[in-house]
C-alpha cells in the first residue's frame, strides 16, 4: 500500500494507476470503518486535513479520466464521504511536508524494481523516468559518472539517481 508521488501520477504506467485508484478506496474505507488505514506507508494522510487526502485523489481521477479509464462514482463518493465540504488543496502545497524530493526518489527506486523485474515496460519506465526528471530536484550534471544535487550541492553516485 503506497501513496505515488503527487508529481508522477501523469507518468505512472496504467497498471500503477488503476492500482493506486483501488488503494485509495481501500484506505477511505478504512478510515470510515477503523479510523484509520493501519499501513506505515499511508498512515501519513492523518497528518493532514482531508482536503489533502480527497484533492490527491482528484488528482489521480483527473488522470485516469483523461486516459479514458473509468472511475467509480461510488469510490468516489467513499473518499469524498470524508469531508464532505472539501475545499481543493493547489498542487504545490499537496503534503507538501511528506511528498519532498526524498519521497519523490523512494518512490521511484519502488518503481524502478517494478521496471527491472519486468513489471513495467520499457516505454512506460521512459515515459515516466522524464516526469520524474521534470520534477526532480536532482537536476542531472554529469562529471566523471557523479551526478551533482543542485539543491543541495552533493555529489552522488549515479547509481543514487538512476
Amino acid at each position: 500500500m503506497r501513496l505515488w508521488h503527487k508529481n508522477l501520477i501523469k507518468g505512472l504506467p496504467r497498471e500503477q494507476l488503476v492500482a493506486q485508484w483501488r488503494e485509495l478506496s481501500s484506505i477511505a474505507g478504512s478510515i470510515q470503518t477503523k479510523g484509520t488505514p493501519n499501513h506505515v506507508l499511508v498512515n501519513f494522510v492523518l497528518d493532514f486535513p482531508f482536503d489533502h487526502f480527497i484533492t490527491y485523489a482528484k488528482l489521480v481521477r483527473a488522470e485516469m479520466t483523461n486516459r479514458g479509464y473509468r472511475t467509480m462514482n461510488s469510490v468516489w463518493d467513499k473518499i469524498v464521504k470524508l469531508k464532505p465540504d472539501w475545499e481543493e488543496i493547489p498542487i504545490e502545497n499537496l503534503y507538501a511536508e511528506h511528498m519532498n524530493n526524498t519521497y519523490l526518489v523512494i518512490c521511484m527506486y519502488n518503481l524502478m524494481e517494478k521496471y527491472i523485474c519486468g513489471g513495467i515496460k520499457e516505454e512506460d519506465w521512459s515515459n515516466l523516468y522524464q516526469v520524474y526528471c521534470q520534477h526532480s530536484a536532482f537536476k542531472e550534471v554529469y562529471t566523471k559518472g557523479l551526478v551533482k544535487d543542485r539543491t543541495d550541492g552533493i555529489i552522488h553516485s549515479k547509481l543514487d539517481l538512476f
